[in-house]
């Protein structure tokens, strides 16, 4: 923000120095044989000759006036427009970059209470990471799973997140096991939110002595298009669970009189008809994002609807944001804040390269920029919705700190070698670290509340 300041205030100065040299300097520079009296008399004419623009005249006065004139409109012109810009910068609503939407937590190592955005920060070379092994959790998805798929590097699996102003308290799963106790976690969204799924519940059973209590209530196994899961920790009396729902809205089949290419509808006044399981959780995450594209819904046949109308020719960046509004709608009507702990995570940077985005090559370390990866036009409209509400929600802005990892992705270590993936994420890795800042955030909000309720 400071940035911007400066840039406004550098053009507003470069404004008036433009229209103090045309209205003044230029003559007294030109005219140092003059009088003062005649000076003042061409200040006076010059600045009466604003807005002159007519090049018909006779004379070096009447050039001077039409020249005057065109450069005082156009440095206001100018003036303007960066005055809409910034403020189009600097609006929360209109902005094409949302900032500061990170949560904040107290830095532990220096004991005072200022806060900072845990999402603004860097990787750190880290070797008490990984937190598990994902050959050992019957819950890590074997296409996920990149050592056990034959990846020979490790130094991926070897980075923490630092934010730039505090640190992160290390993982303390007992002490995450204990906060759980009793409570119910439900996780809706696309393939990303599984992954996070599978991460959050391997991060748990490393710290859980008898490994035979946790299981899938229904012995489902993981898939891809599996709808739901549900592991239970029988010791902890915790459930985590995991619903599919990839635009949280509900899909249809295409309406009578449809056009041929509209093979499905998607209703984005009406939330997933699966929704009301999401109801009395403790904390419910959310995303959605991977499937508002053109290639996975125009090229599909999956076009809007809202009120039963068919809206062919409706963008999909228009399309996300009533949808959000729609989530946002059931959020503040369904949830009760005073139980639920409501997440949103944002988009998920992904890596893929070349002219049609469909190379994917994997690192072996994190790169030092983010090439632009950091922002992300549907994590901005996902951040505005959240932003506008009137119940808790808290954002998780992860754009910014996926955007350096094209390490993480699982490239070729997934279950189909051929197909490589530069959009998911190996396990241990990156979801990993998503999972231990909202542990963080929780039970540093428990603990304040504690503190609240012990004064």
């Amino acid at each position: 923000m400071e940035f911007e300041y400066m840039f406004l205030g550098s053009l507003t100065l470069i404004y008036l120095a433009a229209l103090l040299y045309w209205v003044f300097l230029k003559d007294l520079i030109s005219g140092l044989n003059l009088s003062s009296n005649l000076h003042v008399k061409r200040f006076y004419t010059r600045v009466s000759s604003y807005g002159d623009v007519s090049l018909v005249g006779s004379g070096k006065n009447s050039i001077f006036r039409s020249v005057n004139g065109v450069i005082v409109i156009g440095s206001l012109f100018t003036f303007i427009l960066a005055i809409a810009g910034a403020y189009w910068l600097f609006s929360p609503d209109l902005g094409g970059n949302v900032r500061d939407q990170g949560f904040g937590i107290p830095g532990p190592n220096d004991g005072s209470n200022n806060e900072c955005n845990v999402f603004d920060g860097k990787w750190v070379h880290d070797e008490g990471y990984p937190l598990y092994n994902a050959s050992d959790c019957p819950f890590a998805e074997r296409g996920f799973n990149c050592l056990g798929n034959g990846r020979k590097d490790r130094e991926y699996l070897n980075w923490r997140w630092k934010p730039n102003k505090c640190d992160l308290p290390r993982f303390d799963v007992k002490a995450f096991l204990k906060y759980l106790r009793g409570k119910r976690v439900v996780f809706v969204g696309d393939s990303l939110t599984r992954t996070q799924w599978e991460s959050f519940v391997c991060m748990l059973m490393s710290g859980v002595d008898d490994k035979r209590f946790v299981y899938e209530v229904n012995q489902n196994e993981i898939t891809k298009n599996i709808r739901f899961l549900k592991v239970r920790f029988d010791s902890y009396d915790l459930t985590v669970e995991f619903y599919r729902s990839v635009f949280l809205v509900l899909p249809t089949p295409a309406p009578k009189k449809a056009p041929k290419r509209v093979k499905l509808a998607l209703k984005l006044d009406k939330m997933d008809n699966i929704n009301g399981e999401w109801v009395d959780s403790d904390i419910l995450i959310f995303n959605t994002g991977h499937w508002w594209t053109k290639t996975k819904l125009f090229e599909t046949g999956t076009y809007f609807q809202v009120s039963g109308s068919l809206k062919l020719g409706m963008p999909v960046t228009k399309a996300l944001t009533k949808a959000l509004e729609t989530w946002a709608s059931w959020v503040e009507s369904r949830i009760n804040p005073n139980k639920t702990h409501v997440f949103f995570r944002t988009f998920e940077a992904t890596h893929w390269s070349g002219r049609n985005r469909n190379t994917c090559k994997v690192s072996r370390r994190p790169m030092l920029t983010t090439q632009g990866r950091d922002k992300n036009s549907i994590s901005d409209t996902i951040l505005r919705a959240v932003k506008k509400m009137s119940v808790p929600v808290t954002a998780l802005h992860v754009t910014p700190m996926g955007a350096y990892r094209s390490d993480a992705h699982v490239g070729t270590w997934g279950d189909n070698p051929s197909v490589p993936d530069c959009s998911h994420w190996c396990l241990p890795g990156l979801p990993d670290m998503w999972n231990e800042i909202m542990f963080a955030y929780l039970l540093h909000k428990d603990q304040l509340s504690r503190n609240v309720t012990a004064n």
